[in-house]
C-alpha cells in the first residue's frame, strides 16, 4: 500500500500538460495557460496624453498664478494641430495627445476660466510632465506583454485584446467524465426505495471539478454488473479524465478494476495508506487519465483534492499541481485516535485551523463548513491549543 506523497508522485507523473490549441478571446479561454509569448504590435500610449481634464501649459509658464492665451481645445479622440509658445494654453481632456510645446498639464481645479480664449493658472507648483503620461509608458512595440505560462484572467483579456491579440495559443481546458456506480443508487430527483440512496457524489464531483478549472460531464449511474460498467467506461475513457465514484474496494460487487483492466486500464496504484479514502485507484489508458474513488461521499471529496485535482491543473498547463501544504497552530485542544494517516475537516481561522465535529467518511454534512482538512498522523494524538499541525486547503 502507497502512502499519499508516493501515490501523488505517480499520479504527477503521468499528468503532462494538453498539447496547445488555438482559441480565441472569449469566455472559454478564461483561466487558461498561455502557450505562447504575446508581444505588443504599438506603443502603449500611442502618443503621449494628458492624465486629466485641465489646461496643456509650458510649465515656466506657471512659476506664478499667470493668465494664459488658450489657443485650442483638443478632446479625447482628437489630434493637437497648434504648437504651444510662451504664455500659450490648450484645453485638454483626458486621454487626449499632447500639443508639441505643453511639458504639462493642470488640472482644471486649480485653474479659472476667464473668458474663451483666456485661462488663469491657480498653480504655482507645475512640474515638467506634471499628469502626462510620455509615448510606450505602458509597453513598447515587441515588448513581451503576456508571457508563455500566463494564466488568462480578467485583466490579461484586456492586454490582449490592446495588442489585438484576437486569436492565440493555449493549453486547453481538461474534459472530465464522472460516473457514479452502485445498484443502490437512485439520482437526486428520486425518492430512494428500500436498500436506496441518492446520488451525491455526482454532483459533488461534477462542482469540485468546475472549482477545479476543469470541464464536467455527468455519465450517470453504472449498475453493479460488467456489462453496464463496460458501457458506460467505455464512454468516460474517450475524455482527458474519467473519474468513477464507487466499486473500487474488495466486495463481491466491487468490479470497476476487473472491468478497467479488460478494457486496458493499466492500473497504477490500488490503496492508500489514508482515511478517508484506502480504496483509490489510479490507472492511464493512452492519454486517458482514470481515477477510481471510493463510494463513501467524504472518501470521494478528499480523495478528488488529494489526487484529482492536482492532476487537472497539470494537464490545464498550471504549476501548482500540489497539495496545498502548510502548517499552522490548531486552535483548541483535539485529540483523536487512527489506524493510518487521516484527514480531518477543519476551519481556517485567523491564522489558526479548528477541527470540526465529524463522524467519518459517510459525514458529508460534516464538512460543508470545511475549507481545509488537517492532517493527523497514525496512532493516538493529542493536541494542545497553538500546537502547530499539518494543512492542507481545499479553497
Amino acid at each position: 500500500m502507497l502512502d499519499v506523497a508516493m501515490a501523488l508522485e505517480i499520479v504527477v507523473r503521468h499528468a503532462a500538460a494538453r498539447k496547445p490549441e488555438m482559441t480565441t478571446l472569449a469566455a472559454a479561454a478564461l483561466g487558461q495557460v498561455l502557450a505562447i509569448d504575446v508581444r505588443s504590435d504599438i506603443d502603449s500610449p500611442p502618443f503621449t496624453k494628458s492624465m486629466m481634464d485641465g489646461y496643456a501649459i509650458r510649465a515656466a509658464d506657471a512659476a506664478s498664478p499667470v493668465e494664459l492665451v488658450v489657443i485650442e481645445e483638443v478632446p479625447a479622440g482628437t489630434v493637437p494641430t497648434k504648437y504651444v509658445n510662451v504664455g500659450e494654453a490648450v484645453r485638454i481632456f483626458t486621454g487626449a495627445p499632447m500639443p508639441d510645446g505643453a511639458d504639462a498639464v493642470v488640472m482644471v481645479e486649480k485653474t479659472q476660466s476667464q473668458s474663451p480664449d483666456r485661462v488663469r493658472i491657480d498653480d504655482a507648483f507645475v512640474k515638467p510632465g506634471q499628469h502626462v503620461l510620455p509615448r510606450g509608458t505602458e509597453m513598447r512595440s515587441g515588448d513581451v506583454v503576456l508571457p508563455h505560462g500566463t494564466v488568462l484572467t480578467p485583466a490579461a483579456f484586456g492586454v490582449l485584446a490592446s495588442v489585438g491579440m484576437m486569436e492565440f495559443s493555449t493549453i486547453p481546458t481538461p474534459h472530465v467524465d464522472i460516473l457514479a456506480t452502485g445498484d443502490e443508487l437512485v439520482e437526486p430527483t428520486r425518492t430512494p426505495g428500500p436498500g436506496q440512496i441518492r446520488n451525491s457524489n455526482g454532483p459533488m464531483l461534477f462542482a469540485q471539478t468546475r472549482r477545479a478549472g476543469a470541464i464536467p460531464r455527468y455519465l450517470g449511474i453504472a449498475r453493479d454488473t460488467e456489462a453496464s460498467l463496460r458501457l458506460k467506461i467505455e464512454e468516460g475513457l474517450t475524455s482527458d479524465v474519467l473519474i468513477l465514484a464507487g466499486g473500487v474496494s474488495a466486495g463481491k460487487l466491487d468490479l470497476v478494476p476487473k472491468v478497467l483492466a479488460d478494457l486496458g486500464v493499466k492500473i497504477l496504484f490500488h490503496q492508500v495508506k489514508m482515511k478517508p479514502g484506502k480504496p483509490l485507484l489510479f490507472g492511464t489508458k493512452g492519454d486517458t487519465l482514470v481515477f477510481g474513488l471510493p463510494g463513501n461521499p467524504v472518501s470521494s471529496y478528499v480523495g478528488f483534492e488529494l489526487f484529482v485535482r492536482p492532476a487537472l491543473r497539470l494537464l490545464a498547463g498550471h504549476n501548482d499541481g500540489e497539495m496545498r501544504m502548510r502548517t499552522l497552530p490548531i486552535a483548541a485542544t483535539f485529540a483523536a485516535d487512527n489506524n493510518r494517516p487521516t484527514y480531518h475537516p477543519a476551519k481556517l481561522e485567523a491564522g489558526t485551523v479548528r477541527a470540526l465535529p465529524w463522524f467519518g467518511s459517510p459525514d458529508l454534512r460534516g464538512i460543508i463548513a470545511a475549507d481545509a482538512f488537517i492532517v493527523l498522523p497514525p496512532g493516538s494524538i493529542n493536541y494542545l491549543a497553538g500546537q502547530p499541525v499539518e494543512v492542507i486547503s481545499v479553497l
